[in-house]
């Protein structure tokens, strides 16, 4: 059994430029083969435009316009929730539970301002322009003049058939729509709230403060971290301090990674004596835009930042030495307290966190 190439430039081809378009209510536009192998005019309508039922056309009109007014009530509620709704109410909701009803409010307004825009216009491509099924070649980046004459003509078009300078209605609505919708965007801007005044660079950790185990929120002892181990920590009472301010920003700052090796491998620290038989306390925060970072490579003491991969040496005192992270880790002094837990010294001594915390 024989099998025949393809060919798209062939006579079997329908799109094919050079073939003469057919008399069954196709349409085309032409092609005209230039001396570099592009086609002047290659857009080829291989199907006929279908007239609109007037009927159908009012009902789509009606559908659309009514979805764009709908979107302008939903950026206006948005408006309306981001200044009714206090930040810190709740809604319990089937499924879901607890959740905060101030974002709740604004996500569903401001998903559905957008998505109603989205359908709106959608729904009037598909009722109310015309379907014209077209084809078209690969061409040359820079097309000839012809064609960009062509182009702006079938653009000049396409703006009639939407229909969109006729149906005043439409037009009308889908401004409004427009119109209002950049609004959340300065409402939000008002919510930044004022600028920090230097506590992105205060954590929670402070002398006698045990770490905890991350999700299992158990205290810590030496003997659980083993040379080579890497274990994520956070400070102890840091549960209490999300529940009373409703939010993850202490743990965005205190979270931390304590990883072991022997004392002699330790070249340098960022303070005199601030581990604790060979195990050292560093921030969890790259200091390059804030990912957490717990990638630990136990043969070279590097930490690996797995967002822009930038690299520290945790044997000699956290330093950058690779990767576009402008700050060493910052190293957080430890020891055990009385009942063999391992705690804090002392706080920080540098911020956490990225290098603009420091401007804060």
């Amino acid at each position: 059994m024989s099998k025949t190439k393809f060919d798209p430039y062939g006579e079997d081809n329908p799109a094919n430029p050079k073939k003469p378009a057919s008399s069954s209510g196709s349409t085309s536009s032409g092609a005209a083969q230039t001396h570099g192998g592009s086609y002047e005019e290659e857009i080829i309508a291989v199907e006929a435009p279908q007239e609109i039922d007037a009927k159908a056309a009012k009902r789509a009109e009606r559908q659309v316009a009514t979805m764009f007014m709908v979107s302008v009530v939903c950026t206006l509620g948005f408006v309306v929730a981001y200044f009714a709704l206090p930040a810190t109410a709740t809604i319990e909701l089937p499924l879901i539970g607890i959740t905060n009803a101030s974002n709740l409010s604004l996500g569903l307004a401001l998903g559905l301002s957008t998505l109603l825009i989205g359908l709106g216009a959608i729904q009037w491509a598909r009722k109310l322009m015309p379907h014209v099924e077209v084809i078209q070649q690969r061409h040359l980046l820079k097309p000839p003049d012809s064609l960009r004459k062509a182009a702006l003509a079938q653009f000049s078009q396409g703006a009639a058939d939407s229909g969109l300078g006729q149906r005043r209605l439409l037009r009308r609505t889908l401004l409004a729509s427009l119109l209002v919708f950049p609004l959340p965007l300065i409402v939000l801007a008002r919510g930044c709230g004022p600028a920090p005044k230097g506590e992105l660079n205060e954590t929670m950790w402070t002398g006698g403060l045990r770490f905890l185990a991350d999700i299992t929120y158990q205290p810590l002892k030496p003997s659980d971290v083993p040379i080579g181990g890497v274990v994520s920590a956070v400070p102890e009472g840091l549960l209490e301090v999300q529940k009373a301010q409703h939010n993850l920003n202490e743990r965005a700052k205190s979270a931390v990674i304590l990883i072991r090796m022997r004392p002699d491998q330790i070249r340098s620290q960022q303070g005199e004596g601030w581990d604790y038989q060979g195990i050292l306390a560093f921030s969890k925060i790259c200091t390059h835009v804030g990912c957490p970072i717990a990638l630990y490579e136990q043969r070279t003491h590097h930490l690996l930042c797995p967002c822009h991969q930038s690299t520290f040496d945790l044997a000699d005192d956290g330093k950058v030495i690779y990767g576009p992270a402008a700050r060493r880790l910052p190293q957080l002094p430890i020891t055990v307290d009385a009942e063999g837990y391992l705690v804090a010294r002392e706080g920080f001594q540098e911020p956490v966190g990225p290098s603009f915390w420091e401007r804060s």
